[in-house]
Order: C-alpha cells, then sequence, then structure tokens
C-alpha cells in the first residue's frame, strides 16, 4: 500500500471518526448537563475523581480505598464501599474487551470503535438519568451500576462484531487479519510449546512501562487528590466537571487525527532507520502531513485560548448553572483554555514521535517521563497548596511543555539530514496572530458589559460579537494558510469510496 493510499484511508477515518464523535458527544453533553442539576458537588467529586482510581488499582490495590482512605460522609455519599467494589468489577470487564479494542485499532476500524464506545456513553448517560431522577437515595449505587453497564455494552460490542466478521464468508478475504476465530484472542501455548513469546514479552513491557508513566502524568492530579486531601470532596467536583468540560474538545477534534495518523505514520516510516535511508516518497509525504496537522493544531487550539477565555463563565452557567459559574470554575477554565492549546500540540508531535521511534529510544524516552511524572506530582502539590485547583492545571502545562519540547527535539533530530522542515507547520502569518489577538481583546470587552448578569438579551449579544470575531479569525486564517486549506480539501473534503469494514 503506498504512502498516498495510506494517507487518505487515514485522512478518511480520522474524518468519520470525527464527525461520529460530535453526534454522539453532543447527546451525552446534553444528558451529562441535566443530572448535573440533580447531584452535589461532593457526590460528582467522589464518582470522577477517587472511585476512577479505584478503577485503576482494581486489582491490586482496592483495599487502600476502603481502609486507609477518608470515607466520605455515608450521608452525603451513600453505599461508598459497594461502589468501589463494583467500580473495580466494571475495570475486569473492560479488560476482557482490550484484545478486541487492539484489534479493531490497528487494522482502522474506527467507525466500530467510535460507535461501540458512544453507544455504550449515551446508554449510561441515559440509565444514570433514569436513577437519579427515580431512585435518587441510591448514592453510589447509582453510578457504579452505571459504569458496569457501560462496560459490559462496550465488550458486548466488539465481540459481537468481531464473532459476525470471522464467522462470515467475507473473513476468508480479510488476510489481513491476524485471527482466524475468536478464540485466537485467548491465552494459548505457542507451536513451540512455551507459554510465553519472550521477543514479544519484551516490547508489551516497553509499552507497559510507557503506559503507566502517562497515566501517572495524565491523572496525577486525582493521585495528589485522594492521598493528600488538598482540595475537599465539594472542590474535587468542580475541578473534574471543569477538566472534563475543556478536554471535551481534545477527545472530540484531537483524539481521531492523532489516532488515525499514528497509524499513517507507523505505516509510512520504517522505526529502526533513519530518514535519509528510506524511501523518499514517503518521507516526504509524511513531512508534508506532519507540517499541515502542525498547523491545524496550533490554530484549533489558539482559537479555543482566545476565544474560550471570554466564554467561559457564560458555558459553565449554561452547562451546569450557579454551582459551576460561581467560585473557582471560570477561572479553572480559562486557565484550561491555553492547556488545550498545549494538549492539541502534544498530541500531533507525540502521535509522530512514537510512530517513529525505535524501541531503543522509547526506553530512553521512558526514563525521561519516570522523571517527569515525579517532578509533575511534586509540583502539583506545591501549586495547588499556592493557588488552589488551578494549581493542578499550572502543573500540567508545565508537563505538558516538557513533552512538546521532547518531541519537537526527536523531530528536528529526524529530519535534520533531509531537506524538509514540517515544524515549519508552528510558524503562523503576522496578519493571523493580530486578527487573533484583536478578536481576543473584543471579546474579553464584551464580557465585562454583557455577561453574564445582565439577562439573556446582554448574552446573546456577548454570544453574537463572539460569533463575528470567530468569523473574521477563520476568514483571514483561509486567506493566509493557503497550504493547509489545501490538504484539508484534497485529504479530508473529498468523497472516496470508503471501505466495506471500516
Amino acid at each position: 500500500m503506498g504512502s498516498q493510499e495510506v494517507l487518505g484511508q487515514a485522512a478518511r477515518l480520522a474524518s468519520s471518526g470525527l464527525i461520529l464523535q460530535v453526534l454522539f458527544r453532543l447527546i451525552t453533553f446534553v444528558l451529562n448537563a441535566f443530572i448535573l442539576r440533580f447531584l452535589s458537588k461532593e457526590i460528582v467529586g467522589v464518582v470522577n475523581v477517587r472511585v476512577p482510581l479505584g478503577v485503576f488499582w482494581s486489582l491490586f490495590l482496592g483495599w487502600v480505598w476502603l481502609q486507609l482512605l477518608e470515607v466520605p460522609d455515608p450521608h452525603v455519599v451513600p453505599h461508598y464501599a459497594t461502589g468501589v467494589v463494583l467500580f473495580g468489577l466494571s475495570a475486569v470487564v473492560e479488560l476482557l474487551g482490550e484484545p478486541f479494542w487492539v484489534l479493531a485499532q490497528a487494522h482502522m476500524f474506527v467507525k466500530l470503535k467510535v460507535i461501540a464506545e458512544s453507544l455504550s456513553v449515551i446508554l449510561k448517560s441515559i440509565l444514570t438519568a433514569f436513577l437519579v431522577l427515580w431512585l435518587p437515595h441510591w448514592g453510589l449505587y447509582i453510578f457504579s451500576l452505571a459504569q458496569l453497564f457501560y462496560t459490559t455494552v462496550l465488550v458486548l460490542c466488539y465481540v459481537i462484531y468481531f464473532t459476525k466478521l470471522l464467522g462470515s464468508p467475507e473473513s476468508t478475504k480479510l488476510q489481513t487479519l491476524p485471527v482466524s476465530r475468536i478464540t485466537d484472542l485467548l491465552p494459548n501455548i505457542t507451536r513451540s510449546g512455551a507459554l510465553i513469546n519472550w521477543k514479544e514479552a519484551k516490547l508489551t513491557w516497553s509499552f507497559f512501562k510507557q503506559s503507566f508513566l502517562k497515566q501517572i502524568l495524565t491523572e496525577g492530579e486525582r493521585y495528589v487528590m485522594t492521598f493528600l486531601n488538598v482540595l475537599n470532596f465539594g472542590d474535587q467536583g468542580v475541578y473534574d466537571i471543569v477538566n472534563n468540560l475543556g478536554s471535551l474538545v481534545a477527545r472530540l477534534i484531537f483524539q481521531p487525527i492523532e489516532e488515525s495518523f499514528y497509524i499513517f505514520f507507523a505505516k509510512v516510516l520504517e522505526r529502526e532507520k533513519d530518514a535519509t535511508l528510506q524511501k523518499q516518497e514517503d518521507v516526504a509525504v509524511a513531512a508534508a502531513v506532519l507540517e499541515s496537522l502542525l498547523k491545524l493544531a496550533l490554530l484549533a487550539g489558539l482559537t479555543i485560548t482566545v476565544f474560550g477565555f471570554a466564554y467561559s463563565q457564560l458555558a459553565l452557567d449554561i452547562y451546569g448553572g450557579a454551582m459551576l459559574s460561581s467560585g473557582s470554575g471560570p477561572v479553572l477554565l480559562r486557565s484550561y483554555c491555553f492547556y488545550v492549546l498545549l494538549l492539541a500540540i502534544n498530541g500531533v508531535t507525540e502521535c509522530f514521535t512514537f510512530a517513529a521511534m525505535s524501541k531503543e529510544e522509547v526506553d530512553r524516552y521512558n526514563f525521561v517521563m519516570l522523571a517527569l511524572s515525579s517532578s509533575f506530582l511534586v509540583l502539583s502539590y506545591l501549586l495547588t497548596r499556592w493557588c488552589g485547583s488551578v494549581g493542578f492545571i499550572l502543573a500540567n502545562c508545565f508537563n505538558m511543555g516538557i513533552r512538546i519540547t521532547q518531541s519537537l527535539c526527536f523531530i528536528h533530530r529526524y529530519y535534520r539530514r533531509s531537506p524538509h522542515r514540517p515544524l515549519a507547520g508552528l510558524h503562523l502569518s503576522p496578519v493571523l496572530l493580530g486578527t487573533f489577538a484583536l478578536g481576543g481583546g473584543v471579546t474579553a470587552v464584551s464580557e465585562v458589559f454583557l455577561c453574564c448578569e445582565q439577562g439573556w438579551p446582554a448574552r446573546l449579544a456577548h454570544i453574537a460579537v463572539g460569533a463575528f470575531c470567530l468569523g473574521a479569525t477563520l476568514g483571514t486564517a483561509f486567506l493566509t494558510e493557503t497550504k493547509l486549506i489545501h490538504f484539508l480539501r484534497t485529504q479530508l473534503g473529498v468523497p472516496r469510496r470508503t471501505d466495506k469494514m471500516t
């Protein structure tokens, strides 16, 4: 398969995954906004901050959550112990579906992944809303049962799909699939009689270490909240809601792009070879794609940062009412908007870096992440003591900045001896930068005079000002970033015959 064909497939999957993500997430967004009207900050903090950590450690340290950590007031958060057990059980169920998820991801069954996850989330939200309305006294039972229901539906979607696929006559045509029946995904003894394939085990161990360290970097603030009690349950709940709301764009837009183009880079580039020793056509295509993705991530992140600052309080008031729009909520979301900019750039740079790194380079990178994980946890604790819950976001910004620097250095070294300069994607025209600055200033003034205590007519006027400034900014980008527009038109805008299985 040529690089252009792989590029077209990756772009098509990214765009289709993006459309499905937006459609399904919009439904769950409305359902979650409805559910928040009936919950206290304390139970949200326990469900979204502490108990998910119990999921991660359910097979190892589940007893910590029940014996050593502070137990919430049973009148505020009833059925805590049972809830932790059910969340742990849901983790075991989800692990059973992991081989199917890996198979779908490796072979670009993006629609299956998006539909399975989105359907599970929607059904979970519907069940949660029903139980919150009709059985509110169940407390943590509501969320633990909904989580168990979510993982069960998710695993069943994958199992049913692959059972039908491998049992159909078309499965004989799918020579690329490494399995021919469902039982091939279960543990088995190799042909040589060994219980373990040590070559694959070493590679698995390398990626496990990397995943473990990324878990610390991604969820580190939850550990600090849980073990060091730097925030009460109410503040933890507000932080987690803002965190989920702020990362919504990252999950909707950036994640499908990162996942699809990681597969593209991994298929086009050879891990163990220098760029000058590979097929130059593939290297050139990869560089052009990386440059366009960096430009796209930078523009999307800047747009969210600039316009999110003036609309954070309004968004929180619409989403969760006074519980979120008063207090620390708006400051948290404004800080998170800048963090989204770093998330966007890091997602693209790491998706290329991890696809091009050799096993030795991955191991060296793991040592860097180990040091970064330790410093991140310490910095999270210190900054939170100094400036409250916003300290977690500041620590995340520091962490993301270091990771971006590491990836940029690798990309620079990778293309140093070639004529390609994909990092040029991080440069914007002065006219576009000026338009961003002007739009941010106008919307900030608009927020002072029109939002958010002046009633809905003033709010609508504030939204209209933002829409005008956003339109002017996008129009300027369309006129100045012609290379990016050409990439989007040719790769995402041209209809192609879609592969039946994706």
